[in-house]
């Protein structure tokens, strides 16, 4: 008797049946006369012939088949201790067709001046609040969020790190899997398992930080120099002033907004993080504060918007390379973006104060955000300052500066 390897489940080569194999009596195996029946069709081994159903195409071999897998349960599992709860995945309809995030217009035509300019600028933090960098290297970091010390993985890390790997290995929380920007994985934690949220506080507005299946801990500490430049500017403002905040995730931003007086509207497209920026709120005190939480695409709301005549005094803009809106609408940084910015200058108000755009994870330059900036902004007077944002090392005590992390790019119009 000659036994066939079962296929893998979800690893079938082209034309394999995935159903229960026929058996002969009591055993899974074929008689010898069925296995050496002559074909009916004759096989072509000619080089560059395409292969038969059956046939595996990484061996080249006609009719092999993948080899057995090992048991699972002889797999040894991590020793992590138990990943943190989430909450519950969005669903997703695979079947659904990809939409176009918005009916398209032609970008405006401007005329004018260019806005002055600013380049290249770093703006630079050393931490603040319940957060700094640590240590970082090997494609790592190493960060203090409050009461817990987290590696996660950091691409641009390529130097070594300049603390021990005791250091390292003391750590509450430590990602693993996916090192993509955007790649999934879990968390670990060697001294004992944690909750999924934790209190963490940035320029007096208390938040959750958040164990994400995605790496993120529900807040981007970096943005704290923007963060901070928002605060001053509308306390500094003689007049209520009104921020729109676009794919705000979390909403640390539109809180930060909120508190110092302004009247906010947070845009993203998930449900999830619409359900954490509420929460955020709460734990913030500021269920009475003037926010909207939009639940919606963002590039439809502000083409509403602008056919609305409304119009803002500070717009902050952190979109992301690849994503959908609340209906399966695409959007796509380098094709979207123009347009974005240019929808974005016409709900401007008259007497704007700002319009800051972040962006993380793409194959460009930062000068391909300023210039597109500045045509976005040509006519309107004004400066455009554009450049990093990057995160010096503190140390253990958050207080000895060390090597700097660049973390993202950025472009921001000021009118004079």
């Amino acid at each position: 008797m000659i036994c066939a390897f079962q296929p893998h489940p979800g690893r079938h080569s082209p034309g394999v049946q995935t159903g229960k194999r026929k058996s002969y009596g009591q055993s899974p195996c074929l008689s010898r006369q069925d296995v050496e029946r002559p074909s009916l069709k004759k096989k072509d081994n000619r080089q560059g012939a395409k292969p038969r159903a059956g046939q595996d195409n990484r061996s080249g071999k006609p009719g092999s088949k993948p080899p057995r897998q090992k048991d699972a349960a002889r797999t040894r599992a991590p020793d992590y201790v138990r990943p943190a709860a989430t909450a519950p995945k969005e669903k997703v309809q695979a079947s659904a067709p990809a939409v176009e995030a918005a009916p398209p217009r032609p970008l405006k035509e401007r005329s004018g001046a260019l806005p002055t300019e600013q380049v290249p600028v770093i703006l630079e933090s050393l931490g603040a609040g319940d957060f700094h960098l640590i240590d970082s290297g090997n494609g790592l970091k190493l960060e203090q969020y409050g009461e817990y010390r987290i590696v996660r993985p950091e691409a641009q890390a390529l130097w070594r790190p300049s603390l021990a790997e005791r250091v390292w290995d003391n750590a509450d929380a430590i990602f693993t899997g996916d090192t993509d920007e955007e790649g999934s994985g879990r968390w670990r934690f060697p001294k004992q398992a944690l909750g999924e949220t934790w209190p963490l506080s940035l320029l007096g507005v208390d938040f959750l930080g958040r164990f994400t299946a995605f790496r993120h801990v529900g807040v981007f500490p970096e943005q704290i120099v923007h963060w901070e430049w928002l605060k001053q500017a509308i306390e500094k403002a003689d007049r209520p002033l009104k921020v729109l905040n676009l794919f705000g995730y979390t909403g640390v931003a539109s809180l930060v907004a909120a508190s110092a007086g302004a009247e906010v509207t947070h845009v993203d497209a998930s449900k999830k993080a619409i359900g954490w920026a509420r929460e955020n709120q709460a734990l913030a005190g500021l269920e009475n504060a003037p926010i909207r939480w939009i639940c919606e695409d963002a590039m439809k709301f502000i083409l509403r918007e602008e056919r609305r005549g409304n119009s803002y005094d500070i717009i902050l803009t952190d979109p992301p390379k690849f994503g959908r809106g609340t209906h399966g609408e695409v959007w796509d940084l380098y094709d979207h973006l123009p347009l974005m910015l240019d929808v974005c200058r016409e709900i401007l108000s008259p007497k704007a104060l700002g319009y800051v755009l972040t962006a993380y994870s793409i194959r460009a330059s930062f000068y391909s955000m300023h210039e597109l900036m500045r045509e976005t902004m040509r006519g309107a007077g004004g400066e455009v300052t554009s450049g990093e944002l990057v995160i010096r090392e503190a140390g253990l005590d958050g207080k000895t500066p060390g090597r700097v992390l660049s973390t993202s790019l950025f472009s921001r119009w000021v009118p004079k």
